[in-house]
């Protein structure tokens, strides 16, 4: 394993830094106007742009390449707008037709641009950031000033139409009626979007330039809903991508025992894949993790009710001789699983249930004055809902145990009230059982 040198690999980092934050400032953008393709489509179709540009040129200048991007970007996102409004298919299905024809018109232009001008196809495709600091300007390497120029230029016009950008991602139709040009904001957004992945083909390429467009915004977009925090979590992820990428890269082989070095562009891509994964998994609001915890405490807390609402029920009948409701007769009547043993060792521990007093071998389960309570306001919900699926639905009486007993768990004291007032003070529900009072 190689060391650490500040005059390579700091450049290096440098560069995936800043290559990585000029793509995920714009990114957030197309994430929220659910673009994502666009910036793969502009990534793959500037290529004609390029080739012709290095064709009539005959060197890979700056400017040439540049218009020659912005000039087939632009007309990417028009064509695009043509076909979904004319051809009337879905907005994807006319991005990929369009950067499919342009990808494959300029990978045929590149390799006859090849026989013109000292272009590697597979730079343009994979990049070449392993080699940037050997292009130096005053010690400065060519790729860092002008990324850093790029970089600078999305600042700048993200932060002098933040408002515009804003409202045209949510909602283009209020953009209009406030006096807005959404076509042209796109337009503008689509020519910074070009000049961005072209600046970025010398150090990640075509190929890896749309994962550092989308997957920094799309983590973000996992951990927060502002729009302004979104963008500075994504500069966050972005500049990890480019600092861990390189690490991993260089090093990561020697430190499995490998006498190799990986590049520099893909395990960038790799470890912004990896901290989407993370948000996916981790994210407070929207991740797997949080969505499966509370998916299990909603399941809980409905099963907890339903053994509430059955111990109000069997104590309402109260079979004589009996002082409590036998466990494995309540196991039967919801089932044996880990959840309902679950929830009910969870209601004794909260003293919403508690053991009757001993009738022989089998357990017997009672409420206690709080789980009453509890249970009270419950089947309370639960009746008054039958109650109004059948004044207001006029559903049989054999058809309302089913939707009251879903709609139970969700009803709130509000709705209480207005159920209450609406139904004319009701006593009895439809099958004549007494309706509990608050």
């Amino acid at each position: 394993m190689s060391d650490w040198q500040n005059d390579i690999d700091g450049w290096i980092v440098l560069v995936g830094v800043l290559s990585a934050c000029s793509c995920a400032l714009l990114g957030n953008f197309l994430v929220l106007r659910r673009m994502s393709l666009m910036g793969d489509a502009i990534s793959h179709a500037v290529l004609p742009g390029l080739a012709i540009a290095f064709i009539i040129s005959n060197s890979r200048a700056s400017f040439p390449m540049f218009l020659g991007a912005v000039v087939v970007g632009v007309l990417t996102a028009l064509l695009t707008e043509v076909i979904r409004r004319h051809g009337k298919v879905e907005h994807g299905a006319a991005m990929g037709v369009v950067f499919s024809l342009f990808f494959a018109l300029g990978l045929i232009l590149i390799r006859r641009a090849v026989d013109h001008v000292d272009i590697d196809p597979g730079c343009v495709l994979y990049g070449n950031i392993a080699q940037v600091p050997l292009d130096a300007l005053d010690g400065i390497p060519q790729a860092v000033l002008n990324l850093a120029g790029v970089f600078l230029a999305n600042v700048l016009f993200v932060g002098l139409f933040y408002k515009e950008l804003r409202i045209c991602a949510f909602d283009p139709a209020l953009a209009t009626t406030l006096g807005i040009n959404a076509s042209v904001m796109h337009y503008a957004l689509m020519i910074m979007v070009a000049i961005t992945t072209v600046a970025n083909f010398e150090s990640v390429g075509s190929v890896l330039v749309i994962a550092m467009l989308i997957v920094p915004a799309a983590a973000a977009y996992l951990l927060t809903d502002r729009l302004g925090m979104m963008i500075a979590i994504s500069l966050v992820i972005a500049a990890a991508s480019g600092v861990v990428g390189h690490i991993f890269a260089a090093f990561g082989p020697g430190w499995l025992g490998f006498d190799l070095s990986a590049n520099t562009s893909a395990m960038m891509a790799v470890v912004a894949g990896l901290l989407l994964f993370a948000a996916l998994m981790l994210s407070p609001q929207y991740g797997l993790i949080s969505t499966a915890y509370h998916r299990c405490k909603l399941s809980l807390q409905i099963v907890r009710e339903d053994i509430l609402g059955l111990l109000y029920r069997w104590q309402e009948l109260k079979p004589e001789g009996l002082a409590g409701m036998p466990r494995r007769d309540l196991l039967d009547a919801l089932g044996h699983g880990l959840l309902t043993r679950w929830a009910l060792r969870s209601l004794r521990r909260r003293r919403d249930v508690q053991f009757a007093r001993h009738q022989g071998a089998e357990p017997a389960m009672v409420l206690s004055q709080a789980g009453m309570e509890k249970a009270s306001r419950l089947v309370r919900s639960h009746r008054l809902w039958e109650t109004y699926l059948a004044k207001y639905f006029h559903l049989p009486p054999d058809h309302l145990h089913l939707p009251a007993e879903r709609m139970e768990h969700y009803i709130t004291p509000a709705m209480h009230d207005d159920l209450h007032e609406q139904l004319e003070h009701p006593t009895e529900d439809p099958h004549g059982k007494a309706i509990p009072r608050e």
